[in-house]
């Protein structure tokens, strides 16, 4: 290549680095992060990362085949129907939340089809509401309203009754699968706690007709096997693949399912099993255990430990949800939750004194050691902290200096690799992260302030996902933010 040729290259790779760090600064993604804890953590990659000498890292989180965070523009947020009286309400609830294209006309609007959404956390009642136009509004009454299309209705048909300590559940929609005549309501349940006993130590999956006055509910089904230890990783969120990935990579097993338990109980960083219970039979019969794909799992500390964790893990990480985006020839795999952050991590109680500093709990004889951990490096900083005083004891759980609303993007080759054998079920990373603090409302009654924090300090920022894949809506609740109701945020996936 002649000095003129070469110049010519340089100036136009140049000019392309200098674009993607433009788009990069704009699109309103992760402040700087500090360095990861300890441990054997895989850096993120993209299959379909150009290789280049010119910033790397903007280029990892702009690959043309990947769905990137300033593809989400915000459309604004409504609120749900109804009073405060339990359990036939929506306060305290929005544990689970799903899209049903054909659940309302639109009544002349752009945005067509239903929610389904989960009432009350203590038994999780489900109603189905219209979607009104969303507005961007930092006042709670400029908001439009949803209407009710079903009151609440109990769809558990028994199989989960006995899970009424903190349960979680999941819901999705799926049109009409091979032997069905009519589309469901694919559900899962979890206990706080999975090893009491019968009552919770059972099958988490089941389905149910979209009439949720009479459900016809069937199930309970296992998740590909019996063990507690699977049980705290897959009874929670469900969110559905599309169809042409299912087809190709799971032999068309079209649901993705589970959890994020804190204390790394569920493993260290959210996880995915893809699994299909018509493929098991038209119901499958109860207490039959489903086939599952493992596509995402970090290390667990229920089953024994391990340093597989998702980049800048906290104990007191919550992702609450997810959903497979689509848009045109672009993709990402999405989880929304309450990600740990600043300086500390530890078990014990909020700061009382609201700024951050670890409030350690001091074991008992025969409990568990004290635990606080550095951001830094994920060091012990227990020594650091020998005393607190003046905390809500009432407060006890995980907690880190501070607490953001986040979004975070997966590649869904990485998870291609895991089913194919070429990658190992915890070394898939998010390849962009997105901080939605500055679009919720933030606003909390009072008597959530022990459990949840306050300020900074505030977990319970987000709860479920669903997602309109024919006009690229993103619904995402945002917890306790009209007094105890949640409120419905709206992203359109461009």
């Amino acid at each position: 290549m002649n000095r003129k040729n070469m110049i010519l290259v340089t100036i136009v790779l140049a000019l392309a680095a200098l674009g993607a760090m433009g788009q990069y600064l704009s699109s309103a993604t992760h402040a700087q992060k500090p360095s990861a804890p300890a441990g054997d953590i895989t850096p993120a990659r993209s299959d379909d990362l150009t290789p280049t000498l010119y910033l790397p890292l903007v280029l990892m989180n702009h690959s043309p085949g990947l769905v990137q965070p300033s593809d989400l523009a915000y459309l604004g947020a409504f609120r749900l129907p109804g009073g405060d009286d339990a359990p036939p309400t929506f306060a305290y609830g929005g544990q689970a939340m799903t899209y049903r294209p054909d659940g309302d006309s639109g009544g002349g609007d752009e945005y067509p089809g239903s929610l389904f959404i989960t009432g009350h956390d203590t038994v999780n009642y489900v109603a189905e509401i219209s979607i009104p136009a969303p507005v961007s509004s930092t006042n709670l009454n400029a908001l439009n309203t949803a209407t009710m299309l079903q009151g609440f209705s109990d769809v558990r048909g028994g199989l989960f009754d006995a899970m009424n300590e903190m349960p979680r559940v999941g819901m999705e929609y799926l049109p009409a699968q091979f032997g069905q005549t009519s589309a469901k309501l694919h559900l899962a349940w979890g206990a706080h706690h999975q090893d009491e006993g019968s009552s919770t130590q059972a099958p988490s999956h089941a389905w149910c007709d979209l009439t949720l006055s009479a459900p016809n509910t069937q199930g309970a089904w296992w998740m590909g096997e019996t063990s507690v230890e699977r049980l705290y990783r897959v009874n929670d969120y469900i969110f559905e693949i599309p169809s042409a990935w299912a087809d190709t990579h799971l032999r068309g097993a079209k649901l993705a399912t589970g959890r994020y338990r804190d204390g790394g109980w569920s493993g260290m960083g959210p996880n995915i099993f893809a699994y299909g219970p018509w493929l098991d039979g038209s119901p499958p019969a109860s207490d039959t255990i489903l086939a599952t794909h493992k596509l995402l799992a970090y290390s667990s500390s229920y089953a024994g430990g391990g340093d597989h964790t998702l980049d800048y893990y906290h104990d007191s990480d919550d992702w609450a949800g997810g959903a497979w985006l689509t848009a045109g020839a672009k993709s990402a795999v999405v989880f929304v939750g309450t990600k740990g952050g600043g300086d500390y991590w530890w078990y014990g109680y909020s700061s009382p004194a609201g700024d951050g500093v670890p409030c350690v709990h001091i074991p008992q004889p025969g409990e568990d050691e004290p635990r606080c951990y550095r951001s830094s490096d994920g060091s012990s900083c227990v020594d650091d902290f020998p005393t607190c005083t003046g905390y809500a004891i009432d407060s006890k759980g995980w907690w880190s200096s501070r607490f953001d609303a986040q979004i975070i993007f997966y590649n869904p080759a990485d998870l291609a690799a895991v089913k194919n054998g070429t990658k190992e079920s915890y070394e898939p990373q998010p390849y962009a992260t997105l901080d939605i603090d500055e679009r919720l409302f933030l606003s909390w009654p009072s008597d959530t302030d022990i459990d949840c924090g306050t300020g900074d300090q505030r977990k319970c920022r987000t709860g479920a996902v669903a997602y309109d894949r024919a006009n690229g809506f993103l619904y995402v609740l945002e917890r306790f933010s009209d007094e105890a109701k949640p409120v419905v945020h709206v992203w359109q996936v461009e």
